[in-house]
């Protein structure tokens, strides 16, 4: 097995993909980090859910479960495409932390504003962050992945177009 960074992968004759090594190396970066934060968004988000409150509790609760439940659902296609293509993927917490962009959120005490704030800016990252990786999936012909990132994107989209909508209202509501 070849080594990249802590990952090891297949060599470079057993490729499971028709990509040239150097494409499975830097595909296989950038999916540790999107997988990474992906993980760091559902957990966050997560978070949020559990801990809403507010005259708004429960539609912010539903709504957070569901956009946690089409995060966490990126999960297992992101690492499988990687496997796929005879990358690593993630092994631990510990790999989460060392590969992720985004940040996470520990705060005891958070309004409602803030967590669905934070949400709102998270999705916009993680989009420009699978923008990113998308370009490396063209520059490398990985049209299996590049077509699974562009679903992704726009389930982002949508979460940030949901969040976009309510904290607008609560700031012309005055709820911050």
């Amino acid at each position: 097995m070849a080594q990249h960074g802590d990952h090891a992968t297949a060599a470079p004759g057993l490729m499971q993909s028709d990509l040239n090594s150097s494409g499975v190396t830097e595909l296989e970066g950038e999916l540790l980090g999107l997988l990474a934060d992906t993980f760091t968004l559902y957990l966050k988000t997560k978070n949020f859910h559990w801990h809403m409150r507010g005259r708004h509790f429960r539609d912010y609760h539903l709504l957070l479960d569901e956009h946690a439940d089409q995060v966490f659902a990126m999960t297992d296609d992101i690492a499988e495409r990687s496997r796929k293509l005879g990358a690593a993927t993630l092994r631990s917490i510990g790999d989460i932390s060392r590969h992720r962009r985004l940040r996470d959120s520990d705060a005891d005490d958070i309004t409602p504003m803030k967590m669905l704030s934070e949400l709102l800016s998270d999705n916009r990252q993680l989009t420009r962050f699978m923008r990113a990786t998308h370009e490396v999936c063209e520059r490398h012909n990985d049209v299996a992945t590049a077509s699974l990132i562009e679903v992704w994107i726009d389930q982002a989209e949508r979460r940030a177009w949901f969040l976009v909508e309510i904290v607008s209202g609560m700031v012309s509501e005055g709820s911050i």
